[in-house]
């Protein structure tokens, strides 16, 4: 089945069209300096592309007269009579305004700086956009792993990249901080459909550019919302597909009012009952914008937010489940009175989260701009979980009298809770000539979490007052840095990159955990973080760069919980070289990441399914990444990906039964030394797509002491996607259908799990260990599909 996809695949590639057509190419500048990222189309037929890093552009068109727009904050259209192929040099000095790109001025980058980086556009997001989460639409970016706890991409959804996980990839949207400021990790399970909201997304790995919130330590995830538009827009979005996953998305935009004003928004709901059993999610989301723009002035009023509630599903299942029974999920499940097992209806997720962003843009002349955002994230919510045989103390109840004997355990539910508040101020100043592009700005942010567990139901025992909580904690965490970066063109080749960034943080803590313990921190940092490279033109298609950058980042509140954390050191090396020709884009680049107490995953969870850590003293990820996008013909796009590491701690010491082993030079947990993708995508007519999308990921431990059985296996998954664009239907400007098969080849294949590093002596159901061999994995959903049509208006 796998050689007769491919012949075929083969067999489309060689068709040709037989419609006359010609190439319209050339370069958009503002004054003498390439610009990145335009977007030009043809009014006409809707077909575009948008420049690369030298700025040049290339679009095939059938024979004809086309109004061509060249879009970058601004717009400037041109009139083309294609009767051959042609050159079009655009200069946007006078008209473009790149006023929502400098809301990410601080944690954004381009071809002239030294960063490793990938961008993912609005385009390419709408190819897959189906209801699946942002993880998952990252999943073929280069270095990248995903998973997902329900197994099919809705949800609890996770990404890792070069190894390192969510706490060490910092996000931001809209330059302002995403990452729960305790946990320091993403929960994107509370983002449903923001994929519908986003116009570009760049993936910066290693430490990448000064940002602000928690110091990336693996990567950076800088994602710009929708930007204005200037005409009236509409569109209606549904999907469905296997497992009962359907979204239902509505956008519209009022277009520039007097010049100046536009109003847009969306409204989604996206369902789906899981790969895995009883794993389903039920998530509502919105956003809304209100923006003001003049010739110098972009001011936006953003909120954006929404609801989750999902079935617990990360508990994962042992080795003998996973052969027999892969999709079986042990959350909730309890005995009841005729000794059977049941699985309690209510054991879910449920939080709700609402973010107001308050953004304004300020271009003084054609130097100097600056950018200022206030920002305010209300979250609250709580899990619901059945407890089997529950020690009543622990919950702070009372042991109680039943014929004659004292009683000291009962079935109950409890709930635990976390209501947080997380604002402050984003600030930068830029200054641009011919020769220096430089950045000075900050941010002061306050987080204040609330955590506390409420009994809403015994069995047997008498329950004390409602809602009075058996345990309460409050965190709170100060977080200021400043920073000023500069880009200098040394020469007409040579540029030279300078970062420096102070970041201090205050954090503490009150109260009690849920096992009754005192849990109090009170702990400060001052970092750090200087950053420096040289980027060589050697000439228009060839550029080398290399940089060095040093990065410090603090625990995370379950690393005091388990212990006593050290901060995090980390030196990152990078040497890149990049190849752009019309044909080929080459980006290659070798990394070295030299860390000093690294908190890396031990391989076991907690009683929520985050991941445990522990300092492993020294450590080292070395690797080369190559990634390419390879134009055989107008028609035929490949884009290979490959990275290939060595992931190393070095004279690891853990505790085995009981007793400190050091263990030599082992391999750290979840970091695989090959990941491999490729998307090969044909446009064999006018308006249609068909894409088969690879992804290859090597073998992994899931512990840091290479244990046999903590090993997850080698996967190849393929997923195949197809998107046709009707232009100028009746009632409509575009219909878009789009479908999309995931895992072609029904691979049953594992991306996550745990370790513990002891023997489970008592195995216990509710953890879904019934064998002795510690293992814990999380299977994804073999062959499933996804359709969807879009209407525009």
């Amino acid at each position: 089945m796998k050689s007769l996809l491919f012949f075929t695949g083969l067999c489309l590639i060689s068709l040709q069209a037989v419609a006359q057509t010609h190439i319209v190419q050339g370069k958009v500048t503002r004054g003498e300096k390439p610009v990145e990222g335009v977007a030009v189309y043809a009014v006409e037929s809707g077909e575009g592309t948008a420049t690369d890093e030298n700025g040049r552009y290339s679009l095939q068109l059938k024979e004809g007269t086309y109004k061509l727009v060249f879009s970058y904050g601004n717009q400037k259209s041109l009139e083309v009579n294609l009767d051959q192929d042609k050159t079009l040099n655009v200069d946007l000095a006078n008209v473009e305004e790149v006023l929502d790109e400098v809301f990410l001025s601080s944690v954004r980058v381009t071809a002239k700086s030294p960063i490793t980086y990938s961008n993912l556009s609005n385009e390419e997001i709408e190819d897959r956009n189906l209801g699946q989460d942002i993880p998952v639409l990252m999943n073929y970016m280069p270095n990248v792993v995903t998973t997902s706890d329900a197994g099919a991409g809705v949800g609890y959804t996770g990404i890792r990249v070069r190894g390192s996980g969510p706490t060490s990839t910092n996000v931001t949207i809209n330059g302002i901080p995403y990452n729960d400021a305790e946990s320091l990790g993403t929960f994107w399970v509370n983002l449903g459909d923001f994929a519908s909201s986003v116009e570009n997304l760049q993936l910066q790995r290693g430490v990448g550019t000064s940002t602000n919130g928690a110091g990336a330590f693996g990567a950076s995830i800088n994602i710009l919302t929708d930007g204005y538009s200037e005409e009236a827009n509409a569109e209606i979005a549904n999907s469905y597909g296997s497992f009962n996953t359907h979204k239902h998305t509505v956008k519209f935009s009022s277009g520039l009012i007097d010049d100046h004003w536009e109003f847009a928004g969306r409204a989604s709901q996206i369902k789906s009952d899981g790969y895995i059993d009883r794993a389903s999610s039920d998530l509502k989301s919105y956003y809304l914008q209100g923006t003001y723009v003049d010739e110098k002035t972009l001011v936006k009023a953003i909120t954006f937010g929404g609801s989750e509630t999902t079935y617990q599903a990360w508990n994962g299942i042992d080795s003998t489940r996973l052969a027999n029974d892969r999709t079986y999920n042990p959350a909730g499940v309890y005995t009841d009175e005729e000794g059977k097992a049941k699985f309690y209806e209510n054991q879910t997720d449920n939080y709700k989260q609402d973010h107001y962003q308050l953004l304004w843009n300020q271009k003084y002349n054609s130097k100097w701009s600056s950018n200022l955002a206030f920002h305010y994230t209300y979250g609250r919510g709580y899990y619901e979980e059945y407890e089997e045989d529950a020690t009543l103390n622990e919950f702070g109840l009372e042991n109680f009298q039943a014929n004659g004997e004292e009683v000291s355990t009962s079935d109950l539910v409890g709930t635990k809770w976390l209501d947080n508040d997380f604002y402050g101020t984003t600030f930068g100043l830029n200054y641009q000539d011919a020769d220096w592009d430089v950045n000075f700005g900050g941010a002061w942010n306050r987080y204040i979490g609330d955590h506390f567990g409420e009994v809403i139901y015994t069995r047997f025992a008498r329950n004390n007052d409602p809602y009075e909580p058996y345990y309460e904690n409050v965190g709170r965490k100060t977080d200021f840095n400043l920073y000023g970066k500069a880009t200098y063109a040394i020469s007409d080749k040579l540029a030279g990159y300078l970062d420096m960034q102070v970041r201090t943080i205050d954090y503490e803590t009150e109260g009690v955990l849920s096992e009754g313990n005192e849990f109090l921190v009170n702990d400060s940092f001052t970092f750090f973080n200087p950053k420096a490279g040289l980027t060589y033109a050697l000439n228009d298609q060839n550029q080398f760069y290399f940089s060095y950058a040093r990065a410090n980042r603090e625990p995370r509140r379950s690393d005091y919980e388990n212990g006593d954390p050290e901060h995090e050191e980390l030196n990152d090396y990078e040497l890149g070289w990049r190849l752009n020709t019309t044909g080929v884009q080459l980006n290659t680049n070798l990394y070295y990441m030299d860390y000093q107490n690294q908190l890396v995953l031990t391989g076991g969870i907690d009683d929520v399914g985050s991941f445990i850590r522990e300092n492993s003293g020294n450590s080292y990820r070395l690797g080369l990444e190559i990634d390419a996008i390879i134009r055989l013909s107008e028609k035929v796009v490949l884009r290979p990906n490959l990275a290939l590491s060595q992931n190393k701690n070095i004279d690891f010491v853990a505790t085995w039964d009981g007793e400190l082993v050091d263990f030599g030079n082992t391999d750290i947990s979840f970091s695989p030394s090959i990941v491999g993708g490729n998307r090969i995508s044909y446009l064999p007519v006018n308006g249609l797509e068909l894409s088969l999308l690879s992804k290859y990921v090597g073998e992994q431990y899931m512990s840091n002491i290479e244990a046999e059985t903590s090993k997850l296996d080698a996967y190849f998954v393929n997923d195949f996607n197809v998107q046709y664009t009707w232009r100028n239907a009746p009632l409509f400007k575009e219909v878009v259908f789009t479908g999309l098969v995931n895992n072609i080849f029904g691979e049953e294949y594992v991306s996550n799990g745990y370790y513990y590093t002891f023997d489970v002596e008592n195995p216990d159901i509710s953890t879904g260990l019934q064998t002795l061999d510690g293992a814990g994995y999380y299977p994804q959903a073999t062959t499933n599909f996804l359709a969807g049509i879009t209407l525009k208006f």
